[in-house]
């Protein structure tokens, strides 16, 4: 068995220790804190990263072992004045251009390390900060942006040079709806969803168009020049697992009847129904964070009439005494 097969240390301890959480909780990220590369070099990119790879133009490997203010150094380089959430090392992408058609982003992707089942419910989180403050000549990171999230994939989506900008999915199973204002500290990012599919490659970035994506000005653009429109976002400490306690959330998940909530259809059309949610507090908030409506579920059946609703994508916030979740949804024609 020594040497054959790497996994098969992890399964024998999972098999003599059938309760131990830390078999449950595995995370399904390989390399969740940037931290395994091949080099450490002031070049902007990706190179020598283990694991992770740009499914959308030059996502950023910045790295505490460069020089001070080197280009991809940390905490100084060329986009933000930031240290890693932990460890030594993250991920900067642009997650909003304001200027031409195509709408520019970066994406990071990864292959899960064990593809997720089918009607699992799955936890996932990651630390975002919002770039400000680097040491370019012209300040190019004027601008912070919602919708930064998390989208599974069944489908290997590695970018090349040359290839052609895909256009905005506007769709996530994980993101955060409000604007990430955040450069001092790192903000959670975290939700749960159950898998329609066995996916087995997850991407991160604003997958929303501009048109669906809100900002907010960190400067007054006349104060250089030039004006770049542009946010940039660092990642670190991404992780995804099948248990509630694997991955750090920014609600808790503990009451019994947690997982028992249930919002449907998805899509919907006139009405959501939720399903024994009888006493918790409720906000809906579209696509940019803003609040749509808000009360008390009545009763273990209750209905919320959407027919009136712009078409689109939504987050409705079941809030109970110890435990908030988001559930997202999309109204059709």
């Amino acid at each position: 068995m020594n040497g054959r097969w790497p996994g098969a240390k992890w399964l024998l301890g999972c098999l003599l220790f059938v309760a131990s959480s830390r078999c449950e909780a595995q995370n399904l990220i390989p390399n969740p804190g940037f931290e395994e590369t091949d080099t450490c070099r002031a070049i902007l990119g990706l190179s020598g990263i283990h694991d992770w790879y740009s499914a959308y133009l030059t996502p950023d490997h910045l790295q505490s072992c460069l020089t001070y203010g080197a280009l991809n150094g940390l905490p100084m380089n060329l986009f933000t004045y930031q240290e890693p959430y932990e460890g030594n090392s993250c991920v900067g992408l642009f997650t909003y251009h304001k200027n031409g058609l195509s709408e520019q982003r970066e994406w990071i992707m990864v292959p899960l390390i064990q593809p997720m089942v089918q009607g699992q419910t799955y936890y996932c989180s990651f630390r975002a900060n919002a770039a400000f403050g680097g040491n370019a000549e012209y300040p190019q990171i004027w601008l912070a942006n919602s919708n930064v999230g998390m989208l599974f994939t069944t489908n290997d989506r590695h970018w090349y040079y040359g290839d052609p900008y895909p256009a905005p999915l506007n769709t996530a199973q994980v993101f955060y709806p409000q604007v990430l204002t955040d450069t001092v500290g790192w903000t959670l990012v975290s939700g749960s969803f159950v898998a329609d599919s066995a996916y087995t490659y997850l991407m991160i970035g604003n997958f929303f168009s501009n048109g669906l994506t809100d900002t907010v000005h960190f400067a007054d653009p006349s104060s250089v020049f030039p004006w770049y429109p542009r946010g940039y976002t660092l990642i670190d400490a991404v992780c995804v697992s099948a248990s509630p306690n694997g991955c750090d959330m920014s609600q808790a998940v503990e009451e019994q009847n947690a997982d028992l909530v249930v919002v449907y259809p998805n899509p919907a059309r006139d009405a959501l129904r939720v399903r024994k949610g009888n006493g918790l507090e409720a906000r809906a908030l579209d696509a940019l964070g803003r609040l749509v409506w808000m009360g008390t579920i009545q009763g273990d059946d209750w209905v919320l009439p959407v027919a009136n609703w712009a078409r689109g994508s939504y987050v409705l916030q079941l809030e109970g005494a110890t435990e908030m979740k988001n559930f997202k949804f999309v109204l059709i024609d």
